[in-house]
């Protein structure tokens, strides 16, 4: 049994400190098997001679909480296939380049106890481009869910000050409703750009994981709710994407089909959920926009 206190790492209320900066350098191919790899078909997104080429404001999403500094003896790393995203928040504050060498700088700010052995932990990530300008700022949350198998970690008292919030959905018909059938290679896509976890390509990995056959990267159903949205509410104009927060309510598969209900919440800012059939896949969100 993995005994931990995030207490003695994290007082109630104090973020950790910031970790040593990550470099990371890419280029236009990177960004544009991203932008495949999410689904999108806009040339802005995914060829480089277009006029507009842009790096998809989603892009930075799996940098979240590189370095962040977190003693494995409090607060134990978990299995590839046992480690699921919960929450994720991107805000852009300006334009990453379209290739180069940006640096990552991340702190812990909470964990807590989730459920029946599990624990979630949160970072916040600064995305700093070559002339020192923040281009971003992430947040996120994912689900330690054992240490040797599901369901090991043992309870704990919470620490830090979370960022996870309630946000209800208007009861009313929605404004809006997009949708996108998830292709069946789209985990192996999206894999491509970094996130090797096999629980989203490997059949035993997901069965490790409790689930019956492999599911689509959390990072890549965020994606494909940024792009979704971003084409219908601004004409795919990365320049207008402010910020998108989620929540990963359920699992989405290769071959499943994800239907955004949008509701309008004020200037530039909509609330949504994401649904496949009757299942909700995506809650407590919001998209904010120019």
């Amino acid at each position: 049994m993995a005994v931990y206190d995030a207490k003695a790492a994290l007082p109630r209320g104090v973020p950790g400190p910031w970790g040593e900066p990550v470099a990371i350098t890419y280029d236009q191919r990177d960004v544009m098997l991203y932008a495949v790899g999410i689904g999108a078909t806009d040339l802005r997104f995914v060829y480089e001679r277009d006029p507009g080429f842009a790096v998809f404001p989603t892009f930075p999403i799996r940098w979240g909480g590189l370095g962040a500094p977190i003693d494995l003896a409090l607060i134990p790393a978990s299995p590839g296939p046992l480690n699921i995203d919960a929450e994720r928040q991107i805000e852009l504050l300006r334009p990453l380049p379209l290739a180069g060498t940006v640096q990552v700088s991340s702190r812990l700010i909470a964990a807590h106890p989730r459920g029946k052995g599990n624990g979630f932990v949160e970072t916040e990530s600064h995305v700093t481009d070559a002339q020192g300008n923040v281009c971003l700022r992430m947040v996120n949350g994912s689900f330690r869910r054992g240490v040797e198998q599901l369901g090991d970690i043992a309870p704990f008292e919470g620490s830090g000050q979370t960022f996870s919030v309630r946000i209800d959905r208007p009861a009313r018909a929605p404004d809006l409703e997009v949708g996108a059938v998830i292709a069946l290679n789209q985990a192996h896509i999206y894999r491509l750009s970094g996130d090797y976890n096999p629980l989203h390509i490997e059949p035993a990995a997901a069965r490790f994981g409790g689930f019956e056959t492999p599911i689509l990267h959390g990072l890549c159903t965020y994606g494909h709710c940024g792009q979704m949205l971003l084409g219908a509410l601004c004409a795919g104009d990365p320049a207008r994407f402010k910020a998108l927060r989620v929540r990963f309510s359920s699992p989405v598969y290769p071959g499943d089909t994800l239907r955004l209900s949008v509701w309008h919440d004020g200037p530039g800012r909509v609330t949504f959920e994401a649904k496949v059939g009757d299942r909700t896949v995506v809650s407590n969100a919001y998209f904010e926009f120019a």
